[in-house]
């Protein structure tokens, strides 16, 4: 886990990473959804999923990025369990993806930005530092914020001028 002002040590594939998940949120803000990305990759680095949020598209509340990225994942190695993957998502999950990543047991969770309304990780609720949980999901937080958050401040700016 990451502790509150620890400084964030990110490789280069992280980055990587991390941007193909902007793309995957760039896509879905292009589709009129809030901007949000994530790629799951395996212990060898493939990328097993990825996905942009779908909640309006697909009129289901459950399509976060988060969830899609694992469903599709879970199909393509036949098992609900990931161990040893690793979670890029855009923005801090909220309290039901976090629920999703213990029960999946996702190793390793990057995030960019926070999500000071409905972020579980940090900003409203600790969801993965529970020492209840039978899974501990390892986070980082701050990769590529100020690209995500810019993503995110565009897409509701564009929004408000628009109603």
């Amino acid at each position: 886990m990451t502790e509150h002002g620890s400084v964030q040590v990110f490789s280069s594939n992280d980055a990587i990473l991390m941007r193909r998940a902007l793309l995957c949120a760039a896509a879905a803000g292009d589709e009129g959804e809030v901007p949000v990305g994530a790629v799951l990759v395996g212990a060898n680095g493939a990328v097993l999923a990825e996905a942009g949020n779908r909640q309006i598209g697909a009129s289901d509340p459950t399509a976060h990025a988060e969830i899609l990225a694992l469903r599709q994942a879970a199909l393509a190695v036949g098992n609900y369990r990931l161990p040893g993957t690793t979670l890029y998502v855009t923005l801090e999950p909220c309290t039901m993806c976090c629920g999703a990543l213990v029960h999946a047991r996702i190793e390793r969770l990057v995030f960019a930005t926070r999500e000071p309304k409905a972020g579980a990780v940090v900003s409203t609720l600790p969801a993965l530092n529970n020492d209840s949980l039978n899974h501990r999901v390892s986070w980082q937080e701050g990769l590529l914020r100020d690209e995500s958050s810019r993503l995110l401040k565009d897409f509701f700016a564009a929004r408000r001028r628009r109603s």
